[in-house]
């Protein structure tokens, strides 16, 4: 595992895990919405996006957490490693209420409100995203592919890291 994406529903986790398996491997960890969003809460041009995906993409080895459709299929190609967060909306929803008020590495603010928009984006994230990411996988089948159902699958996974990492 040299370059990996960790994606799944808004709220699964995917910066925690990223920044666990970062903290084990020491792989430099990216997130994506640190490269889209300014700390208004308005987006970077999409030009200015792609560079900055596109300056990572090229290093040796990068963990890069967020989903992003628009640019999946591209890191997925770039990869050798993909783990989704396969978590039901309600361990989702449960994850962004927990976070909402605390300061946070992977986004340029401080949540301090529903977003209803985004409570909405979540709950329909099983019927209008992950059918896609199912797709990229079954596509990028090669790749190592790792999909966690629940917290205790992906911390089994961290604590198996953390294991190699202590045998080096």
């Amino acid at each position: 595992m040299k370059k990996i994406i960790v994606i799944g529903c808004p709220g699964s986790g995917k910066s925690t895990l990223s920044r666990k398996l970062h903290n084990i491997t020491e792989i430099p960890l990216y997130h994506l919405d640190m490269m889209f969003w300014n700390e208004d809460k308005t987006t970077v041009e999409k030009s200015v996006f792609l560079k900055r995906l596109s300056e990572v993409l090229i290093k040796d080895s990068w963990i890069i957490d967020g989903n992003f459709s628009s640019t999946m299929e591209w890191r997925m190609n770039e990869c050798d490693t993909v783990i989704f967060l396969d978590y039901p909306t309600d361990v989702c929803l449960d994850g962004v209420e927990k976070r909402r008020g605390k300061p946070r590495g992977d986004i340029p603010w401080i949540e301090t409100e529903e977003d209803e928009e985004f409570t909405e984006f979540i709950k329909t994230f099983n019927v209008s995203r992950k059918p896609a990411i199912l797709a990229l996988l079954d596509k990028y089948k090669e790749k190592n592919i790792l999909i966690f159902k629940s917290r205790e699958e992906a911390d089994r996974f961290l604590n198996e890291c953390e294991g190699k990492s202590e045998d080096r």
